[in-house]
């Protein structure tokens, strides 16, 4: 899906790389694990199809990034505890945001059992994590077009949050749980919040050569709660 191949050419700010895409809830106190065991499988394929490990370094499943997502499901963010939940329930504009009756959490867990459902029902019995990689990319392919069709929710909005979510776990500071060792600032050449860049300032078309450090310090396996 060449996903890596797109993340490699973002044009990412520094604010962004040292910090998730969305903002979480109360980030200092990420939630327990939220996956069960069939649902880690699923979001363990799925992380491994999106951003492969490949040659240019470790991909999403080897940098954490499940454990990233499970936490933050299993904490504010997965309980929507800052957000209005209320109705009326209308179809809103992209430029609108989030717009739907379930929390995140309650997303995913209806999600991920539908998209089982399907592949089930299209792959002789087989869960998603049971296919072989064509068959796990083309259910992928289905789910951001829009061309499969769910039970109970969207297939295209299902994809769209997974696929935000682990960016987030694979750019953010690996304390949030995900960005194991660094790996997604490695590979866009992000060096971490460092307190001092001012030797560096002026080194202009400079290789810069000190390893990543995250606000944690530089052991990338520090994490908060």
């Amino acid at each position: 899906m060449e996903r890596r191949a797109f993340l490699k050419t973002i044009a990412l700010v520094p604010a962004v790389g040292a910090a998730p895409l969305r903002p979480i809830a109360n980030p200092a106190a990420p939630g327990p694990a939220f996956f069960t065991p069939q649902e880690s499988a699923f979001i363990d394929a799925a992380l491994a199809r999106l951003i492969p490990n490949d040659e240019l370094g470790p991909g999403a499943k080897e940098a954490g990034v499940a454990g990233f997502i499970s936490r933050q499901l299993g904490g504010p963010y997965g309980r929507a505890q800052t957000w209005y939940m209320q109705g009326p329930w209308r179809e809103g504009t992209k430029e609108q945001g989030y717009q739907l009756k379930l929390t995140p959490a309650e997303f995913y867990r209806s999600a991920i059992e539908d998209v089982d459902q399907h592949c089930r029902g299209a792959y002789g019995g087989k869960n998603f994590a049971e296919l072989d990689a064509a068959s796990q990319d083309k259910v992928l392919h289905g789910l951001e077009k829009g061309d499969i069709k769910l039970a109970r929710v969207s297939a295209k909005q299902f994809f769209d949050m997974l696929w935000h979510n682990t960016r987030e776990g694979f750019l953010a500071d690996p304390m949030y749980g995900g960005n194991r060792d660094f790996a997604g600032w490695k590979l866009i050449g992000f060096p971490g919040p460092r307190y001092n860049y001012v030797a560096e300032i002026e080194q202009y078309g400079k290789p810069y050569g000190l390893p990543p450090v995250g606000l944690m310090g530089r052991d990338p396996n520090r994490r908060i709660g």
